[in-house]
């Protein structure tokens, strides 16, 4: 048995390769796979060579990149983080043959898993196996950082991810699969207004398909509009909360002047080339503005034992539920079969083709 993979080898080459099927042992199972989602930020970001792990060494006990060997040098042969596949073989009684469930394996065809090293979450039966590419990955990325605008209110005493959105004015910068998620958790769990923004056309109507307001940060200055909306009381004016989602300078400073007084923002967003048109020395210092960055390698601080990744899709779950129809139609651009991911792939990073979510099916 023989599974195909998707490596890059290189700045701008990728290429299908065959390779030898893992042997089942005692204590593991087979998938093969139905589904697999691309990641148009970490993906492409190897795919283009701008990855950091790509350069230089990412020092875990230190938490620092350093000059070194790359940590993930070319050929970079797991690449994604958005599978569903069928268990077609098991050696464990934990993982049953026939389940449909959520792994994060990268895009290949099959996969020998050790259930108790690996996640695996079982999909229900009344939800779309497509949209389960959000389920062990990206969407508890979404909630974890619902979860720390939570934990910016009630510390480790969070109960709900309506905590931190409930009631409250909240917008999210960017108009991707990572924002239109996690805007869609805050409106699910209460936000008393939810506005999108994002200079694309295309991705305000998606928005706009998914339910949720918009407005356009290149036309009238969103901040005045926002601002001169959300009164909260005498100078003070704006966003609760301002989830960053696009990883650009131009997306942080705009996330940072919609803020009112002393509110955060939390950035879910991937800086490939940093950023240096930030002015920390504007509304960031004058109106003690908080940023939390909210990576899916981390829950806030003291809430690791309460909402670990199991709960975090949970909730993805319950999202998809909701709004699995929405989803499936608006949200998910394009299906495409494995065997063009190489081709998908470097046409996205040229910018050749423009999708919002693409889905591989074998």
């Amino acid at each position: 048995m023989r599974d195909k993979v998707v490596v890059v080898s290189g700045p701008g080459r990728v290429e299908l390769v065959e390779q030898d099927a893992a042997e089942l042992t005692d204590g593991t199972f087979r998938v093969r796979t139905l589904f697999s989602g691309v990641s148009a930020g970490t993906e492409l970001s190897y795919v283009k060579g701008t990855n950091p792990y790509l350069n230089v060494t990412w020092n875990a006990d230190l938490g620092l990149f350093q000059p070194g060997a790359a940590s993930t040098p070319f050929p970079v042969t797991r690449l994604g983080y958005m599978q569903v596949g069928r268990v077609v073989e098991s050696r464990t009684p934990a993982v049953a043959v026939g389940t449909v469930g959520a792994m994060t394996y990268g895009h290949r065809t099959g996969w020998v898993a050790d259930p108790v090293a690996e996640r695996f979450v079982p999909l229900p039966d009344d939800l779309d196996p497509l949209l389960g590419v959000y389920v062990a990955h990206m969407g508890p990325i979404c909630a974890n950082g619902v979860l720390h605008a939570a934990a910016d209110l009630h510390g480790a005493d969070v109960r709900s991810l309506g905590d931190g959105v409930r009631g409250r004015r909240v917008a999210v910068v960017g108009g991707g699969v990572v924002a239109l998620l996690t805007a869609l958790f805050a409106r699910r769990h209460g936000a008393a207004s939810v506005v999108v923004l994002d200079p694309t056309p295309q991705r305000r109507a998606v928005a706009e398909a998914l339910g949720l307001r918009t407005l356009d940060p290149e036309a009238d200055d969103p901040a005045v509009v926002l601002k001169t909306r959300w009164a909260h009381g005498p100078g003070d004016r704006g966003a609760d909360v301002v989830f960053q989602c696009r990883g650009q300078a131009w997306a942080l400073q705009l996330a940072l002047r919609l803020l009112r007084p002393q509110g955060t923002v939390v950035d879910l967003a991937f800086y490939q080339a940093g950023a240096d048109a930030v002015r920390f020395g504007e509304e960031f210092h004058h109106n003690g503005l908080t940023l939390r960055s909210a990576q899916i390698g981390r829950v806030p601080r003291g809430l690791a034992p309460t909402w670990d990744r199991e709960r975090l899709s949970a909730e993805t779950i319950d999202l998809l539920r909701a709004y699995g129809d929405v989803i499936r139609k608006h949200l998910v651009s394009a299906v495409v079969p494995f065997e063009d991911a190489p081709a998908l792939l470097t046409d996205l990073a040229e910018r050749r083709r423009q999708e919002l979510q693409v889905v591989l099916t074998v």
